[in-house]
């Protein structure tokens, strides 16, 4: 699972329009165009099924985690008196930082997290989920996975759009 994948995910659960992605994208820190926007969305047509999915424009993990960063922001406000924050994206903690940052966006408890999991038929436990969540270095901290976050955003979107 790449950034665009998880960014094209995310679009679907929250039911986000195109003006607004351009939107959270610049609360972030990042002006994307219209067309750029796109290219993020567009699979390249492939004869292989099994061929991994690629883009007409790879999304960068900097840019991935500025639309983040935008999502918080668009759904939550901007923090007083704070600059820009710092990012934290490296190859290994994509799903990671997805997870935590929706988290916050959305305002979601743990429960609430454990309850959209559950929707999409995957039984996790607390302690696994505050695993995933923790700040990589963290002596519990665990890398995600990606079917967890394709459940993840497959619950969301199940939760949103009832």
């Amino acid at each position: 699972m790449n950034n665009n994948d998880r960014l094209t995910r995310l679009r679907y659960a929250l039911d986000i329009k195109d003006d607004d992605m351009l939107t959270i994208f610049s609360l972030g820190g990042l002006t994307v165009s219209k067309d750029e926007l796109l290219e993020f969305l567009d699979k390249l047509p492939k004869d292989d099924k099994l061929a991994d999915n690629e883009y007409t424009r790879e999304l960068s993990d900097e840019a991935f985690e500025r639309f983040l960063n935008g999502l918080i922001t668009s759904q939550r406000g901007a923090k007083d008196g704070a600059s820009e924050p710092e990012l934290e994206l490296n190859a290994g903690n994509a799903n990671n930082l997805l997870l935590k940052k929706v988290k916050i966006a959305l305002k979601l408890t743990s429960e609430d997290m454990l309850d959209i999991l559950n929707f999409a038929g995957v039984e996790l436990s607390n302690s696994e989920l505050s695993a995933v969540l923790r700040k990589e270095g963290h002596r519990n901290y665990k890398p995600c996975g990606d079917r967890y976050v394709r459940n993840f955003l497959k619950g969301l979107a199940i939760d949103f759009r009832r």
